[in-house]
């Protein structure tokens, strides 16, 4: 495992954060080194956790999926039991995308996508709000995607 990642480490990781799909050919070439030796970092970063690994970034709207919504959540009680019963039923929950434990105002801040407000409402009614546990909910509609990346700067 890598104690320290070196300069063609990180842009073995900033290409592949841009396309993961590159072939070793490829991004040997654009980090400067033959192929055997990039491709043996880029099976190290692997090993170490680093690249944890390779997904598909499907487009949202072309599936149908146009809203997002944040959902600030508060519960009854913070004790074991209901953080633990919380948690097992958003896991259970594909329309929650990010789940977050929070320090601050509320317990946990949601992620969630619908094909339309109409379709997150019903969720919200049908399953969030009766999640045991949950005192309150407050969702926060956002008006404009201004940046959205899964780039981690390096």
């Amino acid at each position: 495992m890598p104690s320290v990642l070196d300069r063609i480490d990180k842009r073995i990781l900033a290409a592949l954060q841009r396309n993961g799909r590159m072939s070793n050919v490829e991004l040997a070439k654009e980090v400067g080194l033959s192929p055997t030796p990039c491709l043996r970092r880029v099976r190290m970063l692997e090993d170490a956790g680093i690249i944890d690994r390779y997904v598909a970034l499907l487009n949202p709207t072309k599936l149908g999926v146009t809203t997002t919504v944040f959902v600030r959540v508060w519960l009854e009680g913070q004790d074991e039991d209901t953080v633990s019963h919380f948690v097992k039923a958003i896991q259970a929950s594909p329309e929650v995308v990010e789940c977050h434990l929070m320090a601050g105002d509320c317990d946990f801040l949601l992620r969630v996508v619908a094909k339309n407000i109409e379709t997150y409402r019903q969720f919200q009614a049908e399953h969030l709000a009766r999640v045991k546990g949950v005192r309150s909910l407050k969702t926060d509609i956002p008006m404009q995607k201004v940046k959205l990346s899964w780039e981690i700067p390096l």
